[in-house]
C-alpha cells in the first residue's frame, strides 16, 4: 500500500535510536514488527510504500505509528532559530517521532541502559524470538515474533530473561512486567496525566530514571515537552550551546526546560541524531 507523506526521512526516523525492531535492506527498505504485524517500508514517490504479510483493510494503525499526518513544518517552525538546530534539521529533515506501544517502548528502554543501539536491537530481538508469539511473514522471509506481553514476561523466572543477554537489566524488566501485569502501573492511564505526574508514575519502577521515563513519554505517548538527556544529548548541549564553559546540571536542566519551545522533544531527537551521525566536517565552530 502507498502512504502519501511529505517530508518523511524513513532512514533517519527508524535509525535514530527511538525504536529497536527495524532492520535495513536493499533499496532503502526497512523491515520490522509493529504490534502483531510484519511490515516492510520503503521510500516511494510522494511518500512511503508499505508491505504487510497479512492484508490490511485500514492502515490507520500504521499511519499513527509512523506519525505520517503530523504537520512537520509547523513543528520545525517552533524550534529556536539557532545555528545548531538549523544544522541538525538540514542534516536529517524529515525525521519523525514514532508513536510506539507503551509497554514495548518501556521494556525496550529498560533494556537500553548503558548499551549501544546495535546491542539493544540484539537483546530485543532475542527476547521476542524466545518469548513472543510467532507472526505470519511472507514466503522466504525469516521468522518474526511479536514483542512479549507484560503478562508473558511476568510469568518467567529471572533466569529466562538473563538468558536473553540482558544482564543486570533482567530484574528491572521483570519488576516492570509484573507491575504492568498486575495493574500496579496502568500504562493506559499515563497518557491522561500531566507530564510531571506521568514521569513520576514511570520512575516508581526499579531501573527507570528520568531519562528512560522521558524516552517512553516522548516515543510512546507523544508528550512534546519530554526531553530525554543521554550521553549524546548532553554532548550536543555542551558543545553546541555551552562551548566555552560546561554548565552545571541545574543550569542545563533550566535551559532544557525553557529554551526549546513547544516541541522540545522533537528538537532533542534532531540534536541526538545529528550528534551521532554528522560528518566531522559539519561540526559548527
Amino acid at each position: 500500500m502507498n502512504l502519501p507523506a511529505q517530508d518523511y526521512d524513513l532512514a533517519a526516523t527508524l535509525d535514530s535510536g527511538q525504536a529497536f525492531r527495524w532492520e535495513p535492506g536493499p533499496a532503502g527498505a526497512w523491515t520490522g514488527v509493529i504490534g502483531r504485524h510484519w511490515v516492510r517500508l520503503r521510500p516511494a514517490a510522494g511518500g512511503l510504500h508499505a508491505e504487510t504479510a497479512v492484508p490490511v483493510a485500514d492502515p490507520g494503525w500504521l499511519r499513527h505509528y509512523l506519525q505520517i499526518d503530523l504537520d512537520l513544518a509547523a513543528v520545525l517552525a517552533g524550534f529556536p532559530a539557532d545555528a545548531p538546530l538549523r544544522a541538525a534539521v538540514a542534516h536529517s529533515r524529515g525525521l519523525r517521532l514514532l508513536r510506539q506501544d507503551p509497554w514495548e517502548c518501556l521494556a525496550s528502554f529498560i533494556l537500553s541502559s548503558t548499551k549501544q543501539i546495535v546491542q539493544i536491537r540484539q537483546i530485543v530481538a532475542l527476547l521476542a524470538a524466545r518469548h513472543g508469539e510467532p507472526l505470519v511473514v511472507p514466503p522466504g522471509e525469516p521468522p518474526a515474533h511479536a514483542f512479549p506481553t507484560a503478562a508473558a514476561l511476568a510469568a518467567l523466572p529471572e533466569s529466562a530473561l538473563r538468558d536473553c543477554k540482558m544482564g543486570f537489566r533482567a530484574p528491572y524488566l521483570l519488576a516492570a512486567a509484573r507491575a504492568v501485569a498486575d495493574g500496579r502501573l496502568d500504562l493506559g492511564a499515563v497518557a491522561g496525566l500531566p507530564l510531571p505526574a506521568a514521569r513520576d508514575a514511570l520512575v516508581t519502577l526499579p531501573g527507570v530514571g528520568p531519562k528512560i521515563a522521558d524516552c517512553v513519554l516522548l516515543f510512546a505517548y507523544g508528550f512534546p515537552g519530554a526531553f530525554p538527556v543521554d550521553v549524546w544529548v548532553r554532548k550536543a548541549l555542551r558543545q553546541l550551546y555551552f562551548p566555552r564553559r560546561a554548565p552545571s546540571p541545574a543550569r542545563l536542566e533550566r535551559f532544557v526546560a525553557t529554551y526549546f519551545g513547544p516541541h522540545a522533544g522533537y528538537a532533542q531527537q534532531y540534536l541526538f541524531h545529528y550528534m551521532r551521525t554528522r560528518p566531522p566536517a559539519l561540526t559548527p565552530p
